[in-house]
C-alpha cells in the first residue's frame, strides 16, 4: 500500500463539486484491487504561491509520503484570463505577452518544484487540462505555454507526468456546477491514472504516470 499524498488545487480537492464519495480522494482511496493511503493537502483556488503552506503541512502527517502528486498552476493562468481579452497590434505583439505572462509561470513554478524536490519523497506533476466545455480555441491554445514549462521541467527533472489534457478528454469529465472541476466520472479517471501509474511505475516509463 502506497501513502499518496495530493496536493495543489481543486484538480484534486474537488469534494465541493460532487457527489460524496465521487471525489478524486475517494475514488483513489477505493481503486480495486490496489489500495492506497491517500491524504489530501491540496485546497481549491489554490495557486502557485500557496504551495508552501501545502508543503509545510506534510510534517503533520502521522506516516511519510511514498508519492507527491501535485497539481497545480491551473488557477495563476485562470488569473491571466482578463488581460487575455486585451487588444493588441499584431500577432507578434499577442506572442510577446503569452511569452512574458509564461516567463512569470515559469517562475513560480520552478520555486514550486525546487520546494517539492527538498521533500525525502518521489514527485510526480500534472499538466493543466484544456478540455473544458466551452473553451475557446484561443483559450485553449493559451494555456499551452503553461503546459510547456510543466512538461520541459519535469522531463529535465525527471519526474513523472500524469497529462491530464489526456486523462479528461470529455464534457463528462468535467463537473456541470463548475465546468473547471473534475466530475465523479473525471475524478474515477484521474484516480486510476495516479494510482495505476504509482502501482506500475517502476515498469513504465520514465515519464508517464498512468
Amino acid at each position: 500500500m502506497a501513502h499518496i499524498v495530493l496536493l495543489g488545487d481543486s484538480i484534486f480537492d474537488n469534494a465541493a463539486y460532487v457527489p460524496a464519495g465521487t471525489e478524486v480522494q475517494a475514488r483513489l482511496q477505493s481503486l480495486p484491487g490496489r489500495p492506497h493511503r491517500v491524504s489530501l493537502l491540496a485546497r481549491d483556488g489554490s495557486v502557485l504561491q500557496d504551495m508552501a503552506a501545502q508543503v509545510a503541512r506534510l510534517r503533520e502527517l502521522p506516516v511519510a509520503a511514498d508519492w507527491l502528486v501535485v497539481s497545480c498552476g491551473g488557477n495563476d493562468v485562470l488569473g491571466l484570463v482578463g488581460a487575455m481579452h486585451s487588444q493588441v497590434a499584431t500577432v507578434l505583439e499577442a506572442a510577446e505577452l503569452l511569452a512574458a505572462w509564461q516567463a512569470g509561470f515559469r517562475r513560480g513554478y520552478l520555486d514550486m518544484l525546487d520546494l517539492l524536490s527538498a521533500q525525502s519523497s518521489p514527485v510526480a506533476v500534472a499538466t493543466i487540462y484544456d478540455g473544458v466545455p466551452g473553451i475557446s480555441p484561443g483559450l485553449r491554445t493559451a494555456l499551452a505555454p503553461s503546459n510547456d514549462v510543466i512538461l520541459r521541467e519535469a522531463v529535465l527533472r525527471r519526474l513523472p507526468v500524469l497529462d491530464l489534457r489526456v486523462v479528461c478528454d470529455e464534457a463528462g469529465d468535467y463537473a456541470s456546477s463548475s465546468p473547471i472541476e473534475p466530475s465523479g466520472p473525471g475524478g474515477r479517471k484521474i484516480a486510476a491514472a495516479v494510482g495505476g501509474g504509482v502501482q506500475a511505475r517502476s515498469a513504465r516509463a520514465p515519464h508517464t504516470l498512468g
